[in-house]
This record gives C-alpha cells, structure tokens and sequence, in this order.
C-alpha cells in the first residue's frame, strides 16, 4: 500500500481510505470483518460521520472493532460534524462542535479522534466560534488534527485568519465522471463547454499551495449517489479503456480508476465506500499500479472530457 506522510499532520496514512457509510447495515461480525480486511490490504485510515446512520455508523465500527484483534493504535479514525439533517442545517457553532465531537467519541468507545473534519459550509459559520471550539478540544486532547469538506479557498482562509491550528485535509468529491476538481483549469476561458465554469474556487491547486491534502470522496460515482460507473452501459468508452488498462495490469476496473486519482501528484486519498471484503481487496491492488501520463490523460477522455 502506497503511504503519505500527511504535512503538519499524521505520518504514514494510506493513500486509500475506507468509508464507514454504509456499515450500519452489516452485522458486527461483517463489520469486524470490512476492517480487518482493510486493514489487512494496508489501509490504517478510517472515515466517518456524525450523520452517516445518524451516528450509527460509529456505533457498529466501535461494536465490531474489539472483534478485529486491532489496537487503536494500529489505526488513525477521521469523523466529520456540522451536518444536522433531523434539523435541516449545516452547523458550526462552538456549541454544536463540542457536542458532536463528545457524541463521535461516545459512540466510537475511543478517547480522541486522530482528525475531525468541518462537513460542508456552515454559511452563517462565525470563525471565532470555530477557533474556540478548535482550542478547546486540541486542549482537552479530544483531537489531534484538523480540517474541513466541501470548502471553497476563501471559506478556508477566512477558517485561517482564525483558528491556531493546521487545516491539514480538505475532503471533496472526485472521480473519472466527477472530476470538475480538475476540468476548469483544462476548459478556462472556453465559452463553448459549461466545464470552463470555476465552481470550487481553483481548490485543488490552493490545496496543493498550502499542504492541504484532498481527500476524494464517491471515487466511482456517477454524481453524487448515482451509482457506479464501473461496468455501467452509459460508459461504454470508459469501460473500454478501463477494462484494457485492468487486463494489462492484471487487476480490476475499479483498482485503475482508483489508480487514475492516485496517479495525480497532489497525493491525494481515495476514499472508498464499498463493505465487499472482496472488492476492497480488488481495489487496494490500486496502489500497485503503475498508470503513464498518457494512461492518465487516455482515461480523462475516455469519461467524455476533450482537450480545447
């Protein structure tokens, strides 16, 4: 497994992590069974969420952890607050900060989270209160670093002006059909495609200036909660090219478009969702795949991309 030492933050994390989404729907002894796999493949980074299962997600992890014969040690564990869906709001408000977080570590039965990432813009967010919750869990030793999801440049230096503490990740959506992270900088000034379009502020090279590593969420996705595009009739060029690289390489489709992100040097995570032991095995073959600049830029144009 490919490793990174994380700038300003934790030192030899896998470059694949696994999501804990979905695992609220698996048993403990299957859940135990998705870590230790995981682990086992050579990811030591787990992720989740306060509103993944409403908080579920970390109840089964905690459940079926002791099952794995893993220490906490041997792991980092990243959790995301700010999200309230049973209230209808993105909030960061000091108070709701400390709570989520001392809800994240009841439920994951450990003493601190290695990181806690801001999920999605508060747009009322007040940094100050942000910085006074920053402070106050670093101080109580509740976590160790810190970063955000889904933010724009500005809402992170506006983040920066404030708190004391290195935003070391930035969490965001990218795949082969997903992947506008990258498009705007190919098509700008290109009135011809709506991909000439700066939608995220040009995160991902503020990201690279400023040693904020990204973190790429629904890796195989077709949108947001489309499905996978691996195998999926409406990619049939994709697949095509998919499919060569994975027989020249001797792995899976889904190991070479995890490989396409990995092969990006901004040396990001790929974060994967799926709870198939299986297919966690089949993917982390990723890292072992060694893709040319012209493998990457044939798989770009194979997702329905063009070059101006």
């Amino acid at each position: 497994m490919k490793n990174y030492d994380i700038v300003n933050g934790p030192k030899n994390v896998s470059a694949i992590v696994q999501g804990c989404m979905r695992m609220p729907s698996l048993s403990k002894e299957d859940a135990a069974k998705v870590i230790r796999t995981a682990y086992d493949c050579g990811i030591n980074f787990y992720d989740h969420a306060t509103c993944y299962g409403m908080g579920d997600a970390e109840v089964r992890f905690a459940e079926a952890f002791p099952l794995t014969g893993l220490k906490r040690e041997d792991i980092y564990i990243q959790s995301k607050c700010g999200i309230c869906p049973e209230r209808s709001e993105f909030d960061w408000t000091k108070e709701n900060i400390i709570s989520s977080v001392d809800g994240i570590l009841d439920r994951l039965k450990v003493d601190f989270l290695d990181t806690l990432l801001l999920h999605r813009p508060d747009v009322l967010f007040d940094p100050e209160e942000v910085a006074e919750a920053f402070a106050e869990l670093e101080k109580n030793g509740k976590v160790k670093y810190f970063g955000v999801s889904n933010l724009v440049p500005m809402q992170i230096e506006l983040l920066k002006k404030y708190v004391k503490q290195d935003l070391i990740i930035n969490q965001v959506q990218l795949s082969l059909e997903q992947s506008q992270l990258i498009d705007q900088a190919l098509y700008m000034n290109n009135k011809t495609t709506d991909m000439s379009v700066n939608r995220d502020g040009n995160a991902l090279d503020y990201c690279r200036l400023n040693d904020i590593t990204i973190q790429a969420w629904s890796p195989l996705q077709v949108g947001m909660f489309g499905g996978t595009f691996i195998d999926n009739p409406d990619f049939p060029e994709l697949n095509k090219v998919l499919g060569e690289l994975a027989e020249r390489e001797g792995v899976s489709k889904a190991a070479i478009a995890i490989a396409w992100i990995l092969r990006h040097p901004a040396k990001m995570q790929a974060i994967i969702g799926t709870m198939n032991p299986e297919h966690i095995k089949d993917i982390c073959a990723a890292t072992d795949v060694k893709l040319s600049h012209n493998d990457w830029y044939k798989l770009y144009l194979s997702a329905g991309k063009f070059l101006p």
